[in-house]
């Protein structure tokens, strides 16, 4: 991966150029996938990602919306503080990061920043992982085993080990691919932080409040899944 910065006008890309060798805004806009019959289906989450089959391979195109009551007075404009502050050339450059740490993340194909006035908003482009599934649908199909909550747990300790404090540790933002490799998305908001970080502890509490909404988990299955996770957080030696 070797991202580049492109700045034209109010705009600014940042793009893999191994990947993309003309980046173009358009490359972030819905209308221009749906028009040329690329977009395959939708991930479920804020405004519907974009699942798209492109001419630089499989990918994920989300824009930058907001939730809440904040989606009252703006659905996709933020505070403009700077590009290189912006959410999505951050979130590229923190992806960008991991990956080269060999980390289990998607990898960046491009973001860009519109500036409008003083507001911007944005997209990001990302490859896609085949064959994942969210853990929320794991749970609901009730597939899950020992094993696997011990891999996830030794997931998120190497991200905690690099530093990494995922701002949405959720059932949703952990995939378990076909070959039972755990993957982590959507580092918006995510920052790098001491090792030793109690901020990083407080990352578990986030991922068993996510847990405890899913209805379909007993207490006691839920409190052996959690048990297990732990023991692969702790674990010094990577699960089978």
């Amino acid at each position: 991966m070797q991202l580049k910065l492109e700045k034209t006008g109010s705009r600014a890309i940042v793009y893999d150029a191994n990947r993309i060798s003309q980046p173009d805004a358009s490359l972030f806009e819905p209308d221009f996938w749906y028009r040329s019959g690329s977009v395959v289906g939708k991930a479920v989450g804020r405004g519907n990602a974009l699942m798209l089959d492109t001419p630089f391979g499989p990918a994920v195109l989300r824009r930058y919306l907001r939730g809440g009551g904040a989606a009252k007075f703006s659905r996709d404009r933020y505070l403009f503080l700077g590009y290189s502050r912006s959410r999505p050339i951050t979130e590229a450059t923190i992806t960008a990061r991991l990956f080269a740490l060999g980390l289990p993340v998607p990898e960046v194909l491009g973001g860009i920043c519109q500036r409008h006035g003083l507001s911007y908003s944005g997209a990001l482009l990302t490859q896609r992982i085949a064959n994942v599934t969210p853990l929320a649908d794991v749970l609901v199909s009730g597939d899950s085993g020992d094993g696997m909550w011990q891999r996830i747990g030794h997931c998120i300790r190497r991200f905690h080990d690099a530093g990494v404090c995922h701002a949405d540790l959720n059932v949703r933002n952990i995939l378990v691919d076909n070959r039972n490799t755990i993957w982590l998305i959507d580092f918006d908001r995510a920052r790098f932080l001491a090792p030793n970080s109690r901020k990083l502890t407080n990352n578990l509490q986030r991922l068993l409040r996510s847990l405890r909404k899913q209805k379909q988990l007993p207490d006691a299955q839920l409190d052996n899944f959690w048990r297990h996770l732990m023991l692969g957080y702790n674990s010094n030696q990577r699960p089978v």
